[in-house]
């Protein structure tokens, strides 16, 4: 399999846990709290060992939280690499309650680095071997690493000759576009931000998503739809892709599942729409698990399998799906 390297600038420890009723100006009592690694990369390298794939984890590190998030990643079998920094990695919070089945969900913005500590991230990528054939670049950015940081890794990971994914919003998937990238995975509102109007009508949506490709920016776009699945538009495929129907238990980690199961399957040879195909799988399989768990590997083989089966809805017949697009709250996992 291809060498597939996962960076990340923000990580996370993800503490999960539940409580009967969420009553304002009152102490709630939580059941026992599970404490996961987190934060987009982080996700996605664990996802991608899930689903039975490796891959090197990069990632900047500091106190406490940074300590135990090496030991919790040791713990997984990840194979990582922390960059030392002084400030403290953040943490996480998902609440669920009980009574109702709603995820209250509070991140928090992360340690301030410094110039030369996001520096010093870009030297490790840049001497990391083995060179990646994936480079996937997600999750926010944290405060004090300019906008820009993307494109500079970007451009890294093509000197590398890796096919370098973006999963990020706002000015920084747009900074790393102008350097041009392989694939990138937006919902619906970051795409609808990216190229500037609100697109009303599906042939809209497929156009502005035709023109991103065609200008070199990007060669794959997956545009995330939440329940209505993906559409994924390239030079060869214009095509809206249904998700299998699941029970939701939790969402967190459904967006890092679909990029790690994406990637991984295309380190192992896939065709891009079989590969994005597994990857809306693996988001799929991470919503039937409970808190912040991510994707499991039996449940995405098998709604893989169930989705290679299916009749394929091209965009031409997909209708329902847009119809229902502004009725949701599609959000970023």
């Amino acid at each position: 399999m291809k060498e597939i390297v996962a960076f990340t600038m923000n990580p996370a420890i993800d503490k999960s846990s539940s409580v009967e009723h969420v009553i304002a100006e009152r102490k709630l009592y939580c059941k026992t709290p599970r404490f996961e690694p987190g934060g987009g990369g982080v996700n996605v390298s664990r996802a991608i060992k899930k689903l039975g794939g490796e891959s090197v984890l990069l990632y900047p590190a500091g106190g406490y939280t940074g300590n135990r998030l090496r030991d919790l990643l040791e713990e997984e079998g990840i194979t990582h690499r922390p960059v030392p920094i002084e400030g403290t990695t953040r943490e996480s919070l998902a609440v669920l309650e009980e009574s109702t089945g709603q995820q209250f969900r509070f991140g928090m913005p992360g340690p301030v680095l410094k110039n030369e500590e996001g520096e010093r991230c870009l030297q490790e990528l840049s001497v990391i071997r083995p060179r990646p054939d994936y480079l996937v670049a997600s999750g926010s950015l944290p405060p004090g690493v300019p906008s820009d940081f993307y494109g500079r890794v970007a451009r890294i990971g093509k000197d590398h000759g890796a096919k370098v994914i973006i999963d990020t919003s706002g000015d920084a998937l747009n900074r790393a576009l102008q350097e041009g990238v392989y694939l990138i995975k937006p919902n619906y509102r970051e795409f609808r931000d990216l190229v500037g109007q609100d697109m009303k009508e599906e042939a809209q949506i497929v156009a502005e998503a035709l023109k991103l490709v065609k200008s070199g920016r990007c060669e794959i776009l997956v545009i995330s739809l939440g329940a209505a699945g993906a559409l994924m538009v390239s030079e060869e495929v214009v095509e809206h892709i249904r998700p299998p129907t699941v029970p939701i238990v939790s969402k967190v980690g459904a967006g890092d599942s679909m990029v790690a199961g994406t990637v991984l399957s295309l380190a192992r040879g896939q065709t891009p729409r079989d590969s994005v195909l597994f990857g809306i799988a693996a988001g799929a399989a991470a919503v039937m698990t409970p808190g912040t768990e991510l994707c499991r590997r039996e449940d995405t083989e098998r709604l893989y399998q169930e989705m290679v089966e299916e009749k394929p809805e091209t965009t031409k017949g997909a209708k329902k799906w847009w119809e229902r697009l502004f009725s949701w709250k599609t959000t970023k996992s």
